[in-house]
């Protein structure tokens, strides 16, 4: 199979969907990997490493988007939408339930895309979309103390306090994955942390495994209540493959303090927040009944070494099968990589992506 690799267009996205190891693993199944000039700059990975790795690069992306199959990080933009066709396959992030416009012309394309945030595991789990997840958990608490600071319009809190002064208190919106590592964090970082869950066995089971950690049933009293402590909110809250529910309302953001902030990470997936709109990296924040609301679609791309091998460790199994089955007997042979069918030849085939946009679905296994 002939594979491409584009440059990523997204607003400071400098991860790439191919790291030169995983080049080499499909070259050595017998494919052909095209890579766009530049497209691994961002990593840190040269041209040359690709060439090594049996890779040829090409100039610009109409040369990329001329393979059978795209691997990509995230989902096309309008003008890389206009370049997929019919009987072409696409391996990407879409983050569809939220994003009438891309699914649509998905759809007008023809082409078969499979989203790596809805392929599952024999456990449940959603291994495609762990790893970028731990990776915007950890960054959360980070990104949310710097803009605690009085330079950048905060509250001017410490995280971590000192002897003394108490630190600030960071309540984080479910206990998943996300959720999970960025309450890790901020108790490293020294805050008093609220994890804020509906499910008594995850709060039992982060209480045993981060001691110190403060549990609160989710509620919309408790909620509240907790909110109006808050220095730092993280929202965490994922329902695989659907847009996520809005667990913070407008009234719930008056009433928190002046200068608090907010860092949706559910924001791919609409975010969690009613006052949560998509922001960039060019230009992360913007300020809503007082509230600094941080809701940048591409976090991890802001430490895009790290994310790039963590993602292709995940991929790298999934692109294989693809390529070396095809895409109909890849996702016959696996149920969970069938899972990551969201779209084909002008079908929505993900039904939590239909539901949350009132489309017509087709079930996979009757294509």
């Amino acid at each position: 199979m002939r594979i491409g690799v584009p440059r990523e267009i997204k607003d400071h996205e400098e991860r790439v969907g191919l790291v030169p190891s995983s080049v080499a693993e499909l070259v050595h199944h017998g494919h052909e990997v095209l890579v766009q000039q530049g497209a691994g700059a961002g990593a840190g990975l040269g041209d040359d490493q690709y060439v090594a790795a049996g890779a040829t690069i090409v100039a610009t992306a109409e040369d990329v988007f001329a393979a059978e199959m795209i691997v990509k990080v995230k989902e096309p933009l309008p003008p890389e939408r206009a370049r997929l066709r019919r009987g072409q396959l696409l391996f990407t992030y879409l983050h569809l339930a939220p994003d009438r416009q891309q699914t649509l012309d998905l759809l007008k394309s023809g082409v078969t895309a499979i989203a790596y945030e809805t392929v599952t595991s024999p456990s449940g789990t959603l291994p495609l979309l762990t790893p970028m997840s731990e990776i915007a958990g950890r960054l959360a608490p980070q990104v949310g103390a710097h803009w605690l600071e009085c330079t950048t319009g905060g509250r001017g809190v410490l995280l971590g306090g000192v002897p003394g002064v108490p630190p600030a208190e960071v309540v984080v919106l479910g206990g998943g994955v996300s959720g999970t590592h960025a309450a890790t964090i901020a108790l490293g970082m020294g805050a008093t942390v609220f994890v804020v869950d509906r499910s008594a066995e995850v709060l039992r089971r982060l209480a045993a495994q981060l001691p110190g950690l403060r549990t609160i049933f989710s509620t919309r009293d408790a909620l509240g209540a907790i909110l109006r402590r808050a220095d730092l909110v993280i929202g965490a809250v994922l329902v695989p493959g659907a847009a996520a529910p809005k667990l913070v309302t407008r009234e719930m953001v008056r009433s928190m303090k002046p200068g608090s902030v907010i860092v949706d990470i559910a924001i791919d997936q609409g975010g969690c927040c009613e006052t949560s709109r998509p922001t960039s990296h060019s230009n992360p924040t913007y300020v809503e009944d007082g509230v600094i609301h941080y809701c940048v679609t591409n976090m991890p791309g802001a430490v895009a070494r790290t994310s790039t091998f963590a993602l292709n460790n995940a991929t790298l199994p999934f692109a294989l099968a693809l390529a070396d089955k095809g895409w109909k007997q890849a996702i016959a042979d696996d149920p969970h990589l069938r899972n990551g069918l969201n779209v084909h030849d002008g079908k929505l085939t993900c039904r939590p992506v239909a539901e949350a946009l009132g489309l017509p679905w087709t079930a996979p296994e009757t294509l």
